[in-house]
């Protein structure tokens, strides 16, 4: 079945089979396009015109880790990270990437109507793991929470049946004030650790409740 992340030239897999087999949509390698769908799990946002490209914004005192971003993506990306001033004394550090048909396709995939949202087919590997955790992560005693408000209650249900189908990381939904947000159980919160620290930056690691393996 072609679905709408059927991959170019015609080929008949979805983007999450061409992930699984290795195979690049577009000219993006895999790390690229684990990064690109752990932003879009985070905060990262994405535009399309005529072709989509990807924005990166985190504070000021996140700035080594757009920086990190940048390198990662910097073959798609034309100028550096800059800062910006936002509201009251905020200070945004961000970067966004050249309008390319790479992108394209991963646009639509996360935004078929317009919204952001949660690809049916999509497949939460190591790395994309880590970079939601370290845009939308927070530690709450002895348990952490994954800040995704902004997805539809169907849609974070679907996340916790992917965390627990591919990586047994078991959870439930928290109400923030109006929202909902997911929370990863205390006994699974040293699992989703050992699974993204070999990705996790330093600086992140604070988003972790103190563990003992």
């Amino acid at each position: 079945m072609v679905t709408q992340v059927s991959a170019y030239n015609g080929g008949a897999h979805t983007l999450t089979e061409n992930v699984r087999t290795g195979n690049t949509v577009g000219s993006l390698s895999g790390e690229e396009r684990a990064i690109i769908v752990g932003c879009l799990l985070g905060d990262g946002a994405m535009r399309c015109k005529t072709n989509a490209l990807l924005e990166i914004n985190h504070s000021w005192a996140q700035r080594n880790y757009v920086d990190w971003k940048y390198k990662k993506l910097q073959r798609l990306v034309s100028t550096p990270p800059s800062s910006r001033k936002g509201n009251g004394n905020r200070i945004a550090y961000r970067f966004t990437t050249r309008s390319v048909p790479e992108l394209t396709e991963m646009y639509h995939w996360f935004y078929p109507e317009g919204r952001k949202q949660i690809p049916l087919d999509l497949m939460v590997e190591p790395l994309n793991l880590a970079i939601w955790v370290m845009d939308d992560g927070c530690k709450s005693y002895h348990a952490m929470y994954l800040n995704t408000q902004q997805f539809t209650l169907e849609e974070q249900k679907l996340l916790l049946a992917k965390l627990v189908e591919t990586f047994g990381i078991r959870g439930t939904l928290n109400k923030d004030k109006q929202y909902a947000r997911i929370r990863i159980s205390v006994e699974s919160v040293l699992r989703l650790h050992t699974i993204v620290r070999p990705y996790l930056l330093p600086m992140f690691q604070y988003k972790f409740p103190l563990m003992t393996p």
